[in-house]
């Protein structure tokens, strides 16, 4: 059974084609479970974001066409719509995409850590599901992992690359606690959707929101538990906002010079920071000429997160070489793995000849037997039922001229290298007496 990662995302296919193969949250288990049975899959896994639809999985060779195959059967997309935009990976390549995926190195805005949790909800739903098997289950903990240490050991997170985090980030520098602040939203789309929830995770407790639309703001105030206003309450708003940060996609200036002078009389000139996010500008240009305002503009912005981009791609050199050592150490060990139901079976084996020797002696001494030469024929039985087996495929590997089995026998029986050299001619004839004689020993012990 192999490891696969199979999928699409922002950078292989358009929007309109990762819209088509998404999954909802409530259809992920019966697609699972379905994906498993009809395509012979043993463990599987599905990602699905807006930017991409993943699969993880076990599977026996050649069946990620029959993963492929059933994907376009359950979203009735034709195989030619969908395979130039596939990529897939096997084993250890598949692990590190993995890795990569988790710990942001190959979203659309690097290092970004949202992903991580979107992996979580994935492992989780694979759970539930019953498709997560062991072997999934120790790769997924292996990525979380990995994906952990990349943050802690990287700074590939530390500094903001999209606009709402930047300016939020703004902010801190210009308040020493962050708690304490009053925050004045223009605007209820993403954009500041995302500024709410980012100044809400850092402390800030007392939001307003003013939108156009009394009931759509009103939605969003409640995610923070804020309260919403109209624009038209804006100045009386701002006289208690000690940051204020506008998008909306207004043609004209929502905040003018005057409004923000009137309210910093009222203030009594306590500093006022101000993001002016929008595309026509929402915040007049001159507002930047009074005193107590820190007005930033989205060029301001952009300067900052390309600063912060580029650090993270410094940083992001770092985290592929985490990535790349945690995945080649998870392929040894699931090599180890593999060799573990051997090992387990060759102990057995050893242990039951150990018994069986050991009862043998433990009997003869009862009888009267001596006691040195009967812990003399147990050594000698031991050694002689341990080494028959591996010493008659020695020597037949080497009539058959198998020099490589020879050679990877003396690494896994721990052979020296001076014990490896040509016997002399006196000890290939005392080998050929003890062989004669441990044969014996060996069938009369196998018929005692």
């Amino acid at each position: 059974m192999g490891l696969l990662a199979l999928g699409i995302n922002h950078k292989t296919a358009s929007l309109d084609l990762r819209e088509k193969v998404a999954f909802t949250p409530e259809a992920m288990t019966l697609a699972l479970r379905e994906a498993v049975r009809e395509a012979g899959v043993r463990e599987l896994a599905i990602l699905s974001t807006c930017n991409r639809t993943e699969f993880y999985g076990v599977l026996p060779e050649q069946q990620g066409e029959a993963l492929l195959a059933w994907l376009g059967r359950h979203h009735q997309i034709s195989l030619s719509e969908i395979s130039a935009s596939i990529y897939q990976y096997e084993d250890e390549e598949a692990v590190r995409h993995m890795m990569r995926v988790a710990a942001g190195l190959d979203s659309m805005v690097l290092g970004e850590p949202q992903i991580l949790g979107q992996m979580k909800t994935a492992y989780s739903q694979a759970a539930d599901a019953g498709t997560l098997g062991p072997e999934l289950e120790r790769l997924f903990q292996t990525t979380f992992s990995a994906a952990k240490q990349v943050r802690t050991d990287t700074s590939i997170g530390a500094n903001p690359v999209s606009v709402g985090f930047a300016a939020v980030m703004l902010a801190r520098q210009i308040f020493a606690d962050l708690r304490d602040s009053e925050a004045l939203l223009v605007g209820a789309g993403e954009t500041i959707e995302l500024v709410g929830k980012h100044l809400y995770e850092q402390g800030v407790t007392k939001i307003t929101v003013a939108n156009r639309t009394l009931s759509r703001g009103l939605e969003l105030a409640q995610q923070f538990g804020g309260r919403a206003i109209t624009l038209e309450e804006i100045p009386e708003a701002l006289v208690h906002a000690d940051i204020v940060i506008s998008s909306t996609a207004s043609p004209l200036p929502i905040l003018g010079k005057g409004m923000v002078e009137r309210a910093l009389k009222k203030r009594r000139h306590k500093p006022v920071f101000m993001v002016d996010i929008a595309v026509p500008r929402d915040i007049e240009p001159e507002v930047a000429e009074l005193n107590d305002v820190y007005l930033y503009s989205v060029d301001d912005l952009q300067s900052v997160i390309e600063e912060n981009m580029r650090s993270r791609q410094e940083a992001a050199v770092a985290a592929e070489d985490i990535v790349t050592s945690r995945a080649t150490q998870f392929m040894s060990q699931r090599r180890e793995q593999g060799a573990f139901s051997t090992v387990t079976a060759y102990r057995q084996q050893a242990e039951q000849l150990r018994e069986q020797e050991l009862q043998r002696a433990l009997a003869s001494l009862q009888k009267g037997a001596d006691p040195a030469e009967t812990l003399e024929r147990l050594s000698r039985t031991l050694t002689n039922k341990f080494l028959h087996a591996p010493s008659v495929a020695l020597k037949k590997a080497a009539a058959d001229g198998e020099f490589e089995k020879l050679g990877w026998a003396a690494v896994l029986l721990g052979v020296t290298r001076d014990a490896a050299l040509p016997p002399s001619r006196d000890q290939r004839r005392e080998a050929v007496r003890n062989d004669s004689r441990d044969k014996r020993q060996h069938d009369d012990g196998d018929a005692a």
